[in-house]
């Protein structure tokens, strides 16, 4: 089973100016191949007969483009080809013209080094230990923890202001035939109010930002757009503001893995609502001619479903799935809210207040977010023993 391994670089100066290069030359890649293939399709749309853009064909004109151009010398081969090779995957998953630019001002410089059997690591105290990749030779970094098994491979990103390391390894583990616990379910309601809802009567909740935080966040982000592209105090401002949201984001991935381990160990099947969040987030202004209404209260909400992490949870589930043998299930979310569960009746009506659900016909009482958690599990999944 793959396993990742996050770590905090401590690069030499030479070293964080060299993976600055390479993500530099990574990005012009990624977006010269993007166009490359954005032309192959139009040109194949007005009939022209082409041959096929794709990985095979943009590697061979990547090593002949090497021969001629000196900047991409720089770059190590192999990690040139790999992002060619996500690009192609972009494509094939996400379609041509959905895949997105890599902006110099808004992509985070990353890179990966394919050949594990070159990454080696050592552990030099109680909190460091170095690792060598190639072209970069040994680099230490932050031990939180030692990887286990054999590396794939070494992807190289910077977060902020730091440089930080995932290194894939094949730890020799493998998914259960069954799980411990083959007649248990659960069924999840993913809100705003509450970050995870359960059909057990579970509240699994987080504050992701704190007030001052938020604050400052709204600061920083005034600042920024008063500020002229590409000065340096405008720079510092997005150091600053990366910072903060980068805790952010820590403290969302924790609590979704965490929430997810605890489901999966205690369940055989965890039933989501199949939500489509960016159709759910998509903005409310509308155009000139019909614009739109309630726009305010509509980003309000767009940016607490952001927040809140709903795809981020779903990916953690099926990452923890594959060590317990865990089944995820995906049903249709339409009234789950509305509906009285042991009743059926749907209306408007039942749901009082945000957290308060109360039946009209039969009278049933329960926290909103449980009832509609409890109808999702109803749809997903049915217990075989009865």
């Amino acid at each position: 089973m793959l396993t990742g391994f996050r770590y905090r670089l401590a690069p030499t100066g030479e070293q964080a100016g060299l993976c600055q290069v390479y993500g530099g030359i990574c990005r012009a890649v990624w977006n010269t191949g993007l166009h490359q293939r954005r032309e192959a399709v139009r040109r194949w749309q007005r009939g022209q007969d082409l041959p096929y853009c794709g990985y095979h064909l943009q590697a061979r004109q990547l090593a002949e483009a090497k021969t001629e151009e000196t900047w991409l010398k720089a770059a190590p081969s192999h990690i040139l080809q790999q992002t060619l090779k996500d690009l192609d995957r972009a494509c094939r998953d996400h379609g041509t013209f959905n895949v997105r630019w890599r902006a110099k001002g808004r992509w985070k410089p990353s890179f990966r080094f394919p050949a594990g059997a070159r990454v080696i690591v050592q552990r030099l105290g109680r909190k460091w230990g170095r690792l060598k990749l190639p072209k970069l030779g040994w680099v230490r970094f932050r031990w939180s923890r030692a990887p286990k098994g054999t590396v794939r491979s070494a992807t190289v990103s910077r977060d902020g202001a730091h440089w930080y390391v995932s290194i894939l390894c094949e730890d020799g583990q493998h998914t259960p035939q069954a799980h411990e616990r083959p007649d248990s379910a659960v069924g999840i309601d993913r809100g705003v109010a509450v970050a995870v809802a359960t059909s057990d009567g579970d509240l699994f909740n987080r504050t992701f930002q704190t007030p001052k935080e938020h604050e400052r966040e709204r600061r920083l982000r005034r600042r920024l757009s008063r500020q002229h592209k590409g000065s340096a105090n405008r720079a510092r401002t997005q150091a600053a503001l990366s910072k903060l949201t980068g805790r952010v984001r820590a403290r969302r991935a924790d609590f979704a893995a965490r929430t997810a381990r605890v489901l999966c160990d205690q369940n055989a099947v965890v039933v989501l609502e199949k939500l489509h969040t960016t159709n759910m987030t998509r903005s409310a202004k509308g155009t000139v001619d019909a614009p739109g209404t309630h726009v305010r209260q509509k980003s309000g909400l767009n940016r607490a479903i952001l927040a809140r992490g709903w795809h981020g949870f779903k990916l953690a589930c099926q990452n923890a799935a594959r060590r317990t043998a865990t089944r995820i299930v995906e049903v249709n979310p339409a009234y789950t809210s509305q509906t009285c569960h042991p009743c059926g009746h749907v209306a408007p009506e039942n749901r009082e207040s945000q957290s308060v659900f109360r039946c009209v016909v039969c009278g049933h009482r329960a926290h909103a977010d449980v009832n509609a958690a409890r109808n999702t599990r109803a749809r997903g999944w049915t217990n075989p023993s009865g």
